[in-house]
């Protein structure tokens, strides 16, 4: 649902992904992506990581056209990278309905279930078993 704000159309999105969880605002501009109050070159050190952010973005072919300004919270990098995509990918389908198949048949749309999958008692990890020995 778009939110005016000083004459301007602001789209939001929430995204997630592990346990990262990312609160997106598009609205028009030049392309800055801002994360957490920094630029995203800054934020994310990795280029893999700036070129999951953009590829909503690349994909619609409105690289130049919206300004993004997200907070994320929790996880480590990858996560957070991947919940901000998803927020993007969220806030654009808002701000226009033609971009929802274009979104969709990249899988941008659709949430990472994976997580962390949680410690058993008598194993070392979630699966992986004491060493074995005979005597």
């Amino acid at each position: 649902m778009p939110r005016t704000k000083k004459e301007q159309v602001v789209f939001n999105g929430t995204g997630r992904r592990k346990s990262s969880i990312a609160r997106v605002r598009i609205m028009n501009g030049k392309g800055n992506i801002t994360v957490n109050g920094m630029p995203l070159d800054e934020y994310f050190g990795e280029e893999t990581l700036k070129v999951i952010v953009k590829q909503p973005l690349t994909v619609t072919n409105t690289l130049d056209k919206f300004d993004v300004v997200c907070t994320v919270k929790g996880g480590g990098f990858s996560g957070q990278a991947g919940a901000v995509r998803h927020g993007i990918a969220r806030a654009l389908n808002a701000a226009n309905l033609e971009y929802r198949p274009i979104l969709k048949a990249c899988g941008f749309l659709t949430r990472d279930p994976r997580k962390k999958e949680r410690k058993k008692y008598g194993l070392k990890k979630a699966r992986k078993a004491p060493q074995f020995s005979k005597r």
